[in-house]
């Protein structure tokens, strides 16, 4: 992968669970080395997925530091890691921001899975926010070298396998009767 990222803005119809039709545009991020490249690789994905027409309206570099796609997630989540850093001649501690986007099913999951994915880093780190993000989709690139074949073939599977079986939570939470009726 390139590490340059771009998010493409991509304007179609779409056909609603009603079957009404509307017009919607959504965001997709291509990992590419140029806008050119980036236009291009968009136009060769959309064209598999989309039957109609449709418009791309917006390229823009992504700021995004890593990509990570978890199992059985299927949403994208946008964390921001402080990384913590002492500064010997000033002698005060600096912060250098990066963003990882990552999947998962809530913001708790994402929260873990920023965790699991700092899990390696040697310095001091907090996550100062975590939000869901409007990325639709993930098009990382590969070169189509035999040696690659594989790392994509993981990428997809990770990013493309849905969440089985989900278990109910029973809330077993119990509140004084007298502190409820004063609530409402």
């Amino acid at each position: 992968m390139s590490g340059m990222w771009y998010e493409c803005k991509v304007k179609y119809r779409k056909t609603d669970e009603t079957g009404n039709q509307k017009v919607t545009t959504e965001p997709y991020l291509v990992d590419a080395l140029s806008y050119t490249e980036a236009e291009s690789r968009i136009n060769e994905e959309m064209k598999a997925y989309i039957s109609e027409e449709f418009k791309i309206t917006n390229i823009k570099v992504a700021n995004y530091a890593e990509i990570h796609p978890f199992e059985n997630a299927d949403r994208w989540f946008k964390s921001k890691i402080s990384l913590l850093a002492y500064d010997e001649e000033s002698g005060k501690e600096r912060k250098t921001n990066m963003y990882v986007l990552l999947q998962a099913n809530d913001v708790k999951e994402a929260f873990d899975n920023t965790v699991q994915v700092m899990k390696g880093t040697m310095g001091d780190y907090t996550i100062p926010a975590i939000s869901e993000s409007p990325i639709m989709d993930v098009f990382p690139y590969f070169s189509g070298e035999e040696d690659e074949l594989e790392q994509m073939e993981k990428f997809n599977a990770l990013k493309a396998s849905k969440l089985e079986n989900t278990v109910e939570v029973e809330d077993t939470m119990e509140f004084d009767a007298e502190v409820v009726s004063e609530n409402y």
